[in-house]
């Protein structure tokens, strides 16, 4: 068995700009508004305790038994630096570990270079994870306690990830329509991670179960095996961006049978419009 490290590496940069771009629509109020039109949708403050998702998910991550955390931010981000400084010292996320990896944009781009190349900087910044293994997901979801313990577990794959139910999934058919399919063989194993696939074909995605799975973008990896696979991530021609999906098709093409897929019936709460606000307590 397998026993995996207690990192967690957070991909929190980006614009928010389908967030922004949202707000005159949603009924949330002119404080929250003007907040979510002034930071990063995970630094908003949520509820009534306005504890922003960022502090949620590694309140989560924390109670799952993760203890270093890495935070992947945009090149000139001050907000979540700003943030964990004036977080109290009594805070129990203070016991955590916490770095910041920074990506860079490069000269001829106005956006940064996608999740695989998020991955490939903080690794650059951070040796360590080229040699050990980490958890990694979105900074914009509220990841579940049970799902970070299962990633966190010893098993016999070297690389995992969790393979929602799409029935669980309490979002709107139209906006489910946008998530990737997970293709699993008959032992659990990744075969292929579909974006976007055609209504006529997803008969075909169904597992043993047959359930259709979702990529929430939550997988554990081991960083020697992944490395190479995030630093020569081909441009997506339509997004133009070097995708984390894109490097872990490559990988399991050559590499087949070595992330497992864990199947998990939950919702999982996000920040991609400023609808969103209101579903957080």
């Amino acid at each position: 068995m397998i026993r995996q490290q207690p990192n967690l590496v957070v991909m929190a940069g980006g614009a928010s700009s389908r967030m922004k771009k949202s707000l005159r629509d949603a009924s949330i109020s002119p404080e929250i508004a003007a907040a979510a039109a002034k930071v990063h949708k995970a630094l908003i403050p949520l509820g009534k305790s306005k504890r922003p998702l960022i502090a949620r998910l590694l309140t989560h991550a924390q109670k799952a038994g993760y203890t270093r955390v890495y935070l992947i931010v945009a090149e000139h981000d001050t907000a979540f630096q700003q943030w964990w400084k004036q977080l109290p010292a009594t805070d129990p996320l203070k016991k955590l570990q916490l770095y910041f990896a920074f990506q860079n944009t490069p000269n001829n781009r106005e956006k940064p270079l996608g999740t695989a190349d998020a991955l490939f900087q903080a690794m650059l910044q951070y040796p360590q994870l080229q040699q050990s293994s980490f958890t990694v997901c979105n900074g914009d979801n509220l990841y579940g306690i049970d799902s970070l313990q299962q990633l966190l577990a010893p098993r016999s794959a070297p690389n995992a990830l969790i393979a929602y139910d799409r029935e669980g999934l309490q979002y709107p058919a139209a906006r489910i329509a946008q998530f990737a399919l997970l293709q699993m063989d008959a032992q659990g194993f990744l075969k292929g991670i579909v974006e976007k696939p055609k209504l006529e074909t997803l008969e075909n995605f169904r597992d043993a179960e047959g359930k259709l799975r979702v990529s929430m973008n939550i997988f554990s990896l081991q960083g020697d095996l992944l490395f190479s696979y995030f630093r020569d991530c081909p441009i997506d021609p339509v997004r133009q961006e070097k995708e984390l999906p894109q490097a872990l098709r490559n990988y399991i093409q050559e590499q087949p049978k070595t992330v497992r897929c864990f199947p998990q019936y939950a919702h999982l709460p996000d920040l991609t419009s400023a609808a969103d606000v209101s579903s957080f307590a």
